[in-house]
This record gives structure tokens, C-alpha cells and sequence, in this order.
């Protein structure tokens, strides 16, 4: 794979009016797969991410900006391969101007507050009307429809409503919150996930529409698949802490220097992790000897397993179980997955671009983890100025001439 070959979504526009992570995560899977995306931001209010702590820039990474050209990690992680205007949508002349863009563009997304959109006058009613094609691809906390009350959120909210928090940790412990925003990354999944289904209806019947996606209802959508209530009814804790009874054994033991992961839930990986543990004769024990006993045994045989890990380092027990067939692996530091050499050569993770000062060395951020065989996926292009492109977008798209430009400028619409 390399940046020569063709690209997945290459030739389809993407108006971006979104902000902060959900939004953004979206276009930048869109970007990743080669749409051109237009990041259009408010001139003077522009997206709150490039106010986010730490910055890059002259002085590596700092907490606080130390020079104009200091720019968020969260912006130019989110930010690549996409093409920054500016544009301000309060204004009449802006609003025009970003419906004549939509006229050139496949799709819209967008996670204003749910109806900020349409009192703005570009929501999907009044863009469809001028381009029957486009897709337009709102992300809110509680969906479209969710017009008054509480409707706003943000991730740890959406985790608490969701019911995730009650999944994690053990019974009679606090809620748990999820370290990273996965709230805010579930819902861009499948708000791409809409986008290109809508895309490929529209080029079959020449008809766009509107994709709604809520973070609400992306993460209790995820929560479900596990059936917690019906497992509690059945005398199964929804809270399982660091292993999980009803696959016994599986789950995070310690070992002498860390822990480690190990997943048997078959007999045939049991009877291999006894051997390992040199007690092969617990296969035949009637507690362990069949899945439904081990469930109820699961207490007793997570401690055995655990007295062994304990007695080795983490690297002999993924050794010896690894060269044995057992699903099992170490617990790594995000700072240690995410700099993985396999990660890295897969473009699942890769090291962050500044524009002027090129890739920072110890900043390694989100790839994409989609790899074609005939076609390249990534991003070799850093994150644009605020309205770095206004020159080239608005010349292509709208016939806007400098001089034009300037006088937009002056009067604050661009």
C-alpha cells in the first residue's frame, strides 16, 4: 500500500461543519478513505479542539502555547487530510455561500445540537432543495429528533445513561467510566458507517437523505450485544470486574511483574492451560471437566490460574501459553500498544505531523486501521491552518476571485 494508488473515496466532497471529537473522528475516517473533506469554521469563533491542551509546536509538546505556530494535538490528529476554510454561518452572506457549496458536495455532516442546523437554515430540508443527491449526516447526543429538554451531551454522559458504567468494576463498587471518550468514538463509527451506505443508495437512485446517528443510542446499541440483564437474571453478574465467570477461565491475572491476559473458554484450550500450569490432571476434575462446571467453579479456578501467573513473568506466561495455542497476552501501557511495531507498520497508529515542523517523534496518534489491497488508506497530509484553503476552495467551487476574497474577509464572512 502506498500513497501512488488509487483511493477508496476519491472524488466525493464532504462539507464538515462539525466540532470537539465525534464530529471530527467521522470526516477523518471519510478523509482516510479519500473523500475531500472541507473543514469550514467559524473565522473568529472557530473549533473549540484547537484550544485543547497539550500543543505542538517550535518547543515539542507543552501545555500551554508558547508560539503562534503551536497548534492542538487534537487538531492535528483530527485534522488530517482535510482542506480548512473559514466561514461565518450567522451571517447572510455565509449562509448563501455554504449553500452554493453544498451544490458541488456528495455529502454534509455536521453535530450541531440537535436543530441548530435548520435554525440556521442549512439543514438537510433546506440543502436537499438545491442538491436532491446530497447525503447529510447529523451526529447529536440524543438523535435529530430530540428537539427539546436535555439535548445536549457529552461523553461521560452518554457512558452513564448508557449503562456502561454499571458493566465494569465489581458488584457494590462506584459507576466506572471508561478511560478513553468511547462515547464519542462509537458514534462516528456508524455515522461513516450511514454516510457510505447513503452514498451508494444515492448513486443507484439519484436521491440523497438524511443520516441521523446519536451518541446515546451508538453506545446503549453497543452495551446491548452483551445481554446484561438477562445474564443477571440468571444469577450472572452484569459487573464482572477483570474476568468473566461464564467463559471461566478468561480474564487479567497477576503475574510476578504485571499482569496478563488469558482467555480459555474452550476444553480444548483448558486442557492445554493445565498442562501448562503442570496440573494436567484438573481436565479430568469434575469441576473443571466441562464448560457449565467451570462456570459454576469460576471462583475457584481463576485462583488457580492466578497462583501460577503469579509465580512467572509476564513474557514466560505468554511464552509458554502462546506456544500452546491459549489466546492470552500482556497488559501493555496505551504509551506501549500504541508505539507497537506492528501497529506502526499497519498505519494503525502513526506519529503526528506538525505542518512546519514535520513529524514529532514522540507524539504517536490514531491511524487508520483499514488496509486495501488496491487501494490507499491513511493520511499523508498534515492539518490545515484555520482557512488555509480559502484561496483554492472558494476559486474552484464558487468562481471567487481574490479581490472578492479580501472584501469577504473585511466583512467577516470568511
Amino acid at each position: 500500500m502506498n500513497a501512488s494508488q488509487p483511493r477508496p473515496l476519491e472524488g466525493l466532497t464532504i462539507l464538515d461543519l462539525t466540532t470537539a471529537l465525534a464530529g471530527p473522528y467521522a470526516t477523518l475516517l471519510l478523509a482516510g478513505l479519500g473523500a475531500r473533506v472541507i473543514k469550514i469554521e467559524n473565522p473568529s469563533n472557530p473549533d473549540t479542539m484547537r484550544n485543547n491542551a497539550p500543543y505542538l509546536g517550535r518547543d515539542g509538546v507543552t501545555l500551554q502555547k508558547r508560539g503562534v505556530d503551536d497548534l492542538s494535538l487534537s487538531l492535528l490528529e483530527r485534522g488530517r487530510n482535510k482542506l480548512g476554510v473559514t466561514l461565518n454561518l450567522k451571517s447572510e452572506e455565509g449562509r448563501a455561500m455554504f449553500i452554493d457549496l453544498a451544490r458541488h458536495a456528495d455529502a454534509v455532516v455536521e453535530n450541531f445540537s440537535a436543530g441548530t442546523a435548520d435554525r440556521l437554515g442549512i439543514g438537510y430540508a433546506a440543502l436537499s432543495r438545491v442538491n436532491p443527491r446530497l447525503v447529510y449526516t447529523s451526529i447529536s447526543g440524543f438523535g435529530a429528533d430530540e428537539l427539546g429538554g436535555q439535548n445536549r451531551a457529552m461523553d461521560t454522559i452518554v457512558q452513564a445513561l448508557s449503562g456502561l458504567m454499571m458493566t465494569s468494576g465489581l458488584v457494590g463498587d462506584a459507576p466506572v467510566r471508561v478511560g478513553v471518550p468511547i462515547g464519542d468514538l462509537c458514534a462516528p463509527l456508524y455515522a461513516t458507517i450511514g454516510t457510505l451506505a447513503a452514498l451508494l443508495q444515492a448513486q443507484r437512485t439519484g436521491q440523497g437523505q438524511h443520516v441521523d446517528v446519536s451518541l446515546l443510542g451508538a453506545l446503549t446499541s453497543v452495551v446491548a450485544c452483551e445481554q446484561s440483564d438477562v445474564m443477571e437474571r440468571l444469577g450472572q453478574s452484569t459487573r464482572t470486574g477483570n474476568t468473566l465467570t461464564r467463559l471461566a477461565p478468561f480474564g487479567v491475572f497477576a503475574a510476578a511483574d504485571g499482569h496478563v491476559a488469558i482467555c480459555s473458554p474452550t476444553d480444548k484450550f483448558v486442557a492445554a492451560l493445565f498442562g501448562a500450569m503442570g496440573t494436567p490432571d484438573l481436565a479430568k476434575d469434575l469441576r473443571f471437566s466441562s464448560r457449565d462446571q467451570r462456570v459454576k467453579h469460576a471462583d475457584e479456578l481463576h485462583a488457580l490460574v492466578e497462583a501460577w501467573t503469579l509465580t512467572l513473568p509476564t513474557a514466560q506466561v505468554v511464552e509458554t501459553l502462546g506456544a500452546l495455542g491459549v489466546p492470552c497476552g500482556e497488559v501493555r501501557t496505551p504509551g506501549e500498544a500504541v508505539r507497537d511495531a506492528r501497529a506502526l507498520r499497519r498505519g494503525e497508529t502513526t506519529r503526528l505531523e506538525h505542518p512546519q515542523y514535520g513529524e514529532a517523534d514522540d507524539v504517536v496518534v490514531t491511524g487508520l486501521p483499514i488496509r486495501m489491497s488496491g487501494a490507499f488508506t491513511g493520511f499523508d497530509r498534515p492539518a490545515p491552518h484555520l482557512g488555509e484553503h480559502n484561496a483554492s476552495v472558494y476559486a474552484e467551487l464558487l468562481g471567487l476571485s481574490d479581490e472578492q476574497l479580501r472584501a469577504l474577509a473585511a466583512r467577516q464572512v470568511i
